[in-house]
């Protein structure tokens, strides 16, 4: 297999081996954190390879080429360092508790950089913190009586939860990113088409509403865990 097809084997970084070490001067992680910036301010519909080498100057545009083979490498790399910040220690509680606080923890992580959650939808979670957010879960669910393929389910009805609400939310987030206008100002204008109020419309989309996505995601959180019962399962 030639160097360049080896570089793009399997289809995900993380199945590949990062380039050897060299004299080039950035880092992985340089890029990495210089591509989380370029798509918060940005987003994701303008991210690109030419906008990365032109933020790391001309002089590193070869070492990213180097470090990264491509924009998807780059993507998934991001996406998941982003995660890193959704995995916490849980505090003292009961199991409902402490899943409650590891899957509000990535929630807001996502939250903070709404173009993650669009990759999670087509870039599959092999990365070592989505792993480990997924251990997490795992780990909690077991010591609360979860097995076998129940406890599959279960992980599965939480993980698929918190990325579902992540990305429905981003989705409204984008689209009102892309008008140019504020959220208060993008309801007062789409509520007349759609057929609802600009109040309510606004209250849907505002983060520290009591109706707001956040406010959404506690309670479909809640009668989630409320539903799972791990002595009926085993």
């Amino acid at each position: 297999m030639r160097a360049a097809d080896e570089r793009t084997a399997l289809g995900s970084v993380w199945l590949r081996a990062e380039a050897e070490a060299t004299r080039a001067p950035l880092t992985r992680e340089q890029i990495v954190t210089t591509a989380i910036s370029l798509l918060d301010a940005d987003g994701l519909d303008a991210f690109s390879m030419r906008r990365m080498a032109a933020a790391l100057g001309t002089a590193a545009t070869s070492a990213l080429y180097w470090r990264v083979a491509n924009k998807n490498d780059l993507l998934e790399l991001a996406v998941d360092e982003v995660l890193g910040a959704a995995v916490v220690e849980p505090a003292t509680g009961d199991w409902r508790d402490k899943l409650t606080e590891v899957a509000t923890s990535a929630y807001r992580a996502l939250w903070e950089h709404p173009w993650a959650p669009q990759l999670l939808a087509t870039h599959a979670g092999l990365g070592p913190n989505y792993q480990a957010l997924t251990d997490q879960l795992v780990t909690l669910l077991s010591s609360a009586g979860f097995k076998g393929v129940h406890l599959d389910a279960a992980v599965s009805a939480v993980f698929h939860y918190l990325v579902g609400s992540a990305v429905t939310d981003s989705a409204w987030s984008a689209m009102v990113r892309r008008s140019g206008l504020t959220e208060r100002q993008w309801a007062r204008q789409a509520g007349d088409q759609l057929g609802v109020g600009a109040e309510s419309l606004a209250a849907y989309l505002n983060r520290a509403n009591r109706a707001g996505p956040e406010a959404r995601f506690s309670s479909g959180l809640r009668v989630i865990l409320v539903g799972l019962r791990p002595r009926q399962l085993t």
